[in-house]
């Protein structure tokens, strides 16, 4: 904590903590197969980090129903979340040592993700990070996805960090615009997109020099 109040960061989860799109990918193949949509690599990537019911619209038309887009989206989660168990996945370089550096520091730390609640608790159970945060807001909880920053405005809140104070760690497009639009910095990791219009943009958050988090907050 410094004079001005709490400092928080903001975590993204897929392609931030972890790089999970390949099971992402196998599990959207599968469950869209069965409803005759044959999905392409492309089609995924501009997509993948957004809610489930933004995806499946994209693909079947704004009006597809909201009982589908459980449904699809239900079918996938799990066959996703099968997967994260069976074959396990690892921490993004750099991802373990600034969380635990961030924490020694007294920041507060937060996940902001579009995923499901039970694909977040996955994967810190298997990653073996829930101790690192103090709060966490998934997609069920906000009524609207990336670009909008409710889910950022929400994070910060609940981990009582002004949005001034808040730095968020982001590899897509959508979160890095919710990000500004919630008045806070972002760090943009090329995990899954070459260019990012974030304020600092690495390959791997081991890129980011000691000082990196200090020097882009904003304080009130």
């Amino acid at each position: 904590m410094t004079a001005s109040g709490p400092r928080a960061v903001l975590w993204d989860m897929d392609g931030t903590l972890l790089d999970s799109a390949q099971y992402h990918w196998l599990a959207w193949r599968e469950a869209l197969a069965r409803e005759g949509f044959a999905l392409t690599p492309e089609l995924f990537k501009a997509t993948f980090g957004q809610r489930n019911d933004t995806i499946l619209r994209t693909y079947f038309g704004p009006g597809y129903p909201l009982d589908e887009v459980d449904r699809v989206g239900s079918f996938k989660e799990t066959r996703y979340r099968e997967r994260v168990r069976a074959r396990g996945v690892d921490a993004l370089p750099g991802v373990r040592r600034w969380l635990g550096r961030l924490k020694e520091e007294g920041w507060r730390q937060a996940v902001a993700s579009a995923a499901p609640r039970l694909n977040i608790d996955t994967i810190l159970d298997v990653l073996g990070i829930n101790g690192f945060f103090d709060a966490i807001v998934s997609g069920e909880e906000v009524a609207l996805g990336k670009p909008d920053p409710q889910v950022y405005l929400t994070a910060a809140a609940r981990v009582g960090a002004p949005p001034a104070s808040c730095i968020v760690v982001e590899d897509a497009p959508a979160g890095i615009e919710g990000a500004h639009r919630a008045g806070m910095r972002a760090i943009g990791v090329r995990t899954t997109h070459d260019t990012l219009a974030a304020d600092v943009t690495v390959r791997t958050l081991d890129e980011l020099p000691d000082d990196a988090f200090d020097k882009l907050l904003l304080y009130p």
